[in-house]
């Protein structure tokens, strides 16, 4: 539970604002270090086969101005790649997500940290409005990412790879689901949220990601 605990612990949690094609956008931050280098973090986000082993696995185009698709229904284009520093992508959910391009993308930035290892961020932003936020606020993504990111961690010590199902069924997964639910609350208000929609955002979040308290 410790070495799981610490995984969230080790990453920043922001909130702020961008402009995408489709208009105003709120973004969800994230800021962590990993120790493995830089080029194996960059392949472990761009080679497919790593990354369907932390990620999700992935098929398409994938260059500069691209497409691809994951396995669970994400899906966009390549829109800048600047190896092995910057990737930026559109990210959609769903065929009917396709009737609303530029309303969501994601970029994630390397640079070697000051004693060696990788400084990674990850910035999601998603255009004002869209439906996922009232219900969830930063949550709808941030403990989705903040799940793939303990993956990450462990892939890249050792090559471990966790099943995401699974360990939220386990109490030390729903327990990490709480956590990072309420940390991406924190955010929130710090952001500027109102804490009546903070409070409730936290407790859908909570409810979706760690059903059954603690049963």
């Amino acid at each position: 539970m410790k070495d799981v605990l610490d995984e969230l612990a080790a990453a920043r949690r922001t909130m702020g604002s961008a402009t995408l094609p489709a208009g105003d956008a709120y973004t969800i931050e994230l800021r962590r270090h990993y120790d493995a280098p830089v080029d194996d973090v960059w392949n472990a986000i761009t080679d497919p086969e790593r990354l369907g082993r932390w990620l999700k696995p992935v098929t398409g185009d994938l260059r500069l101005g691209g497409s691809f698709e994951l396995d669970g229904g994400e899906h966009g284009e390549i829109l800048a790649c600047d190896p092995p520093q910057r990737l930026r992508v559109s990210w959609l959910f769903g065929p009917e997500a396709d009737e609303w391009p530029g309303t969501s993308e994601v970029e994630v930035r390397l640079s070697r940290g000051q004693s060696g290892g990788t400084e990674f961020e990850l910035v999601h932003a998603a255009a004002v409005g869209e439906p996922m936020f009232p219900t969830y606020g930063p949550g709808a993504g941030g403990v989705g990412w903040d799940l793939h990111l303990l993956t990450l961690a462990g892939f890249l010590a050792d090559g471990e790879t966790l099943d995401h199902n699974e360990f939220r069924a386990l109490p030390e997964g729903r327990e990490f689901a709480r956590r990072s639910a309420a940390a991406w609350g924190e955010a929130h208000l710090a952001g500027g949220g109102d804490p009546n929609h903070v409070a409730a955002a936290v407790a859908a979040t909570t409810a979706f990601y760690a059903p059954g308290g603690n049963e």
